[in-house]
C-alpha cells in the first residue's frame, strides 16, 4: 500500500522514496539511503511545490551539486513581460537549476503562472514584493495577516521556495539602530518590512504569524528561504552584530519549521571581503543547524558598478568552495538598473563557472570529469570537441570563427608556434618547422 507524506522532509523522516528523491538520484554523486538521510535532516532541501507540474526536481545541500538561481521579473518602470520570458527561456538553456520572480508591478500573479507552467527549473519568489501591488494600497495600509494571504496565493500557484525576511522582528531592529551601519539595510523586501513595522509599530508579520506560515508551506510542500534582510550592502557592513542577531533567529525559525516537517533554505550575504567569506559560511552552517545556505554572491569588493558578476563570481566560488550550497547570479547590471538579456547571460556564465569551480575545490565526486574531457581535446587540438565542451559554446565558437588561423590545427595567439602542437609533434618524432 502506498505510503502518504505531506512533504519531502516527511517522507524523507518515514522513509518514503519519493520520485522527486529518484530524479535528484539520477542527477546527483549520492546514494539514496544517503539522500533519504540528508533530507530528514534537513542538510538537503528538494524545492518542489506539489502543484509545480512541470519541474524537473533538484536537490540543494550537502553532497549536492552547487546550483545557481536566476532573477528576473517585470517592474514599474521595465514592464516588458516578452522580454522577461526571452530570459526565462534562455536562463533554462544554460543551465539555471532555479529562476526567481521579483515581479512588483502589473499583472504578477499572470506572469508568475505562466512563468511555473513553462519552468521545469525551481522557482522562487519573494511575496513581500507583490504585496503592495496585489492589494494596490499604501504599504501601511496592509494589515499583518494580508501578507500571509500573499504568501498562500505563491504556494497555491506552485512556487517552489519562498523568501521571507523573518528574522528582521523587533529585537533585529533594536540591534540595527544601536550599532551603526554605513549602508543600512540594503534589502528590498527587509526595508519593507522594517519600514512597516516602524511605521505601524507592529511586528514583522511573517515573524508573528510564522506558525501559520508553515502550515501553508507544509501543505504545499514550500521550502522556505529565510531571507536575510540585514544582509551587508558593503563589506564594511560585513559580520556586524546586525547580520549576527538576525542569523541567531533564523536558525531558531528553522528548528520550529522542521518540527513541521518544513524543509528550509538559509539566505547569506551581499557584500563581504574575501577573507571573511569562510568563516562566514561555517558560523552559518554552525547557528543554522546546517540548513542549505543560499548566497548572493558574496560581492568581494564595493568599486565595480558594470563588472559585478565577477566579483559575485570571485566571491560565490569561495563561499561554495566553503559550505555553500546555492548561489544567487549577479549580473553587469547590479546597482545600476534592470538586468537585459545580454546581462543575465553575463551574470548566469559567470555563477555557473563559480559553482564548477567550487564544486571541484570540495572534490565533488565527478566534478573534474568534465575538466579533464576539456583538457583531452586540449591536449589532442580537437577543436570541435574543445567548443562543444565550452560552458557557453556560442560564445567559444564565434570567438574562434572570429579570427580564423592559417592553420587550423592552432588559432591566431601563437599559429604555428602553438606549444601543444610543437610538443605533439616532437613526442611523435616529427620535425617542428615555424615558417
Amino acid at each position: 500500500m502506498e505510503q502518504s507524506f505531506t512533504t519531502q522532509m516527511d517522507a524523507a523522516r518515514k522513509g518514503i522514496l519519493t520520485k522527486e528523491m529518484e530524479a535528484v538520484l539520477k542527477n546527483e554523486p549520492i546514494g539514496q539511503d544517503e539522500l533519504i538521510r540528508l533530507v530528514a535532516e534537513g542538510k538537503i532541501a528538494i524545492c518542489a511545490n506539489k502543484n509545480h507540474k512541470s519541474l524537473h526536481p533538484a536537490a540543494v545541500g550537502t553532497g549536492m551539486k552547487t546550483k545557481v538561481n536566476v532573477n528576473l521579473g517585470i517592474s514599474k518602470d521595465c514592464a516588458d513581460t516578452a522580454a522577461e520570458f526571452e530570459k526565462v527561456r534562455l536562463a533554462i538553456d544554460l543551465g539555471a537549476d532555479a529562476i526567481m520572480d521579483l515581479s512588483c508591478f502589473g499583472k504578477t500573479r499572470e506572469f508568475r503562472k505562466k512563468l511555473i507552467d513553462m519552468s521545469s527549473a525551481m522557482i522562487g519568489t519573494v511575496p513581500m514584493y507583490d504585496a503592495v501591488g496585489y492589494f494596490d494600497v499604501d504599504l501601511t495600509a496592509i494589515p499583518s495577516e494580508k501578507f500571509i494571504e500573499v504568501f498562500e496565493a505563491h504556494a497555491i500557484d506552485g512556487v517552489d521556495f519562498m523568501t521571507i525576511h523573518s528574522g528582521i522582528n523587533r529585537r533585529t531592529v533594536e540591534r540595527f539602530r544601536k550599532n551603526q551601519r554605513l549602508t543600512n539595510i540594503v534589502s528590498r523586501g527587509g526595508s519593507l518590512l522594517f519600514g512597516w513595522m516602524e511605521m505601524t509599530g507592529n511586528e514583522n508579520p511573517f515573524y508573528e504569524h510564522f506558525d501559520r506560515i508553515l502550515e501553508i508551506a507544509e501543505k504545499y510542500d514550500v521550502t522556505l528561504s529565510l531571507g536575510d534582510a540585514c544582509r551587508p550592502g558593503c563589506i564594511d557592513d560585513a559580520t556586524d552584530a546586525v547580520q549576527i542577531e538576525e542569523l541567531i533567529t533564523l536558525g531558531e525559525l528553522t528548528k520550529r519549521a522542521w518540527e513541521r516537517n518544513v524543509q528550509v533554505m538559509i539566505e547569506g550575504p551581499g557584500h563581504m571581503a574575501l577573507n571573511e567569506i569562510a568563516a562566514n559560511m561555517l558560523l552559518e552552517k554552525k547557528l543554522c543547524h546546517g540548513a542549505p545556505f543560499y548566497v548572493l554572491g558574496p560581492l568581494v569588493t564595493d568599486i565595480a558598478p558594470g563588472y559585478d558578476h565577477i566579483t559575485s563570481a570571485i566571491g560565490g566560488a569561495v563561499a561554495a568552495s566553503n559550505g555553500a550550497d546555492f548561489l544567487c547570479y549577479v549580473t553587469p547590471a547590479e546597482h545600476l538598473r534592470l538586468p537585459d538579456l545580454s546581462d543575465m547571460k553575463e551574470g548566469l556564465i559567470a555563477a555557473r563557472i563559480a559553482a564548477h569551480a567550487a564544486d571541484v575545490a570540495k572534490g565533488l565526486k565527478g566534478a573534474r570529469d568534465w575538466d579533464r574531457k576539456m583538457s583531452t581535446a586540449r591536449a589532442n587540438l580537437d577543436w570541435d570537441q574543445m567548443l562543444e565542451l565550452a560552458i557557453d559554446e556560442k560564445k567559444a565558437r564565434e570567438y574562434r570563427e572570429s579570427s580564423v588561423p592559417e592553420n587550423e590545427e592552432t588559432c591566431t595567439m601563437c599559429g604555428k608556434m602553438c606549444a601543444v602542437r610543437t610538443t605533439n609533434k616532437i613526442l611523435k618524432g616529427e620535425k617542428v618547422s615555424f615558417t
